[in-house]
């Protein structure tokens, strides 16, 4: 993907004075378990021009330790997620599926890692996707704008990050309930910056995008 010149957003100042974001609550969250899921799960993801996308992976504390991830693919629709665990049966085609649909926009921040991870460990190429963290930029300012600033810029909201849910085990076969909200809502999060944006602002995004 070739990207465009920057769509600059307003930062917000005051991030903790904002009014919570309203993510997706735990009964719009699919964790697919079996092939047969997987599949109706690629089927209802398909019929989308546009998800949000994220991975995570469990982090590495020691120098030289190189990661084993990523562990959890997630997508989000406008009204659901879906949280991939790689391993279990039919995910990696699955995902794969997802992944190179070229009719299926993919949307996230920060997704060099995340495709790097993919495809060096898990042999599945990104695309088409748009980085919001580098399609997007503050205006007077040089650098990535993050989940959270873009949030705030564009949806008027507070999105909690917790770096205990961060780094926390992403490749434990049993997620609790906070790690499931907390990935399901990374992928949600950057699907509903994208359609804040204008629709003049999304096009040219859109139009960036490479096959």
């Amino acid at each position: 993907m070739s990207q465009k010149p920057a769509t600059h957003i307003a930062q917000h100042q005051d991030i903790d004075a904002l009014p919570p974001f309203q993510g997706l609550t735990s009964d719009r969250i699919v964790m697919p378990a079996s092939a047969a899921e997987f599949a109706a799960a690629v089927a209802s993801i398909r019929v989308c021009p546009c998800i949000g996308f994220d991975t995570e992976s469990k982090p590495t504390f020691k120098i030289g330790e190189v990661s084993s991830g990523p562990h959890l693919i997630q997508f989000a629709t406008t009204d659901q997620a879906y949280l991939f665990q790689v391993g279990l049966p039919g995910c990696l085609d699955a995902a794969r599926e997802v992944l190179h649909a070229p009719d299926v926009v993919k949307i996230g921040f920060g997704l060099k890692s995340d495709r790097s991870r993919l495809r060096n460990r898990l042999g599945i190429e990104l695309h088409p996707y748009i980085d919001l963290g580098t399609a997007l930029r503050y205006h007077g300012r040089k650098g990535q704008v993050g989940l959270r600033g873009a949030v705030a810029a564009v949806l008027h909201a507070r999105l909690r990050k917790s770096r205990r849910l961060a780094t926390s085990n992403w490749a434990d076969a049993t997620l609790g309930e906070a790690q499931r909200l907390y990935a399901a809502n990374d992928a949600y999060g950057a699907l509903q910056v994208f359609l804040g944006l204008s629709a003049a602002q999304r096009e040219m995004l859109l139009h960036a995008v490479q096959p």
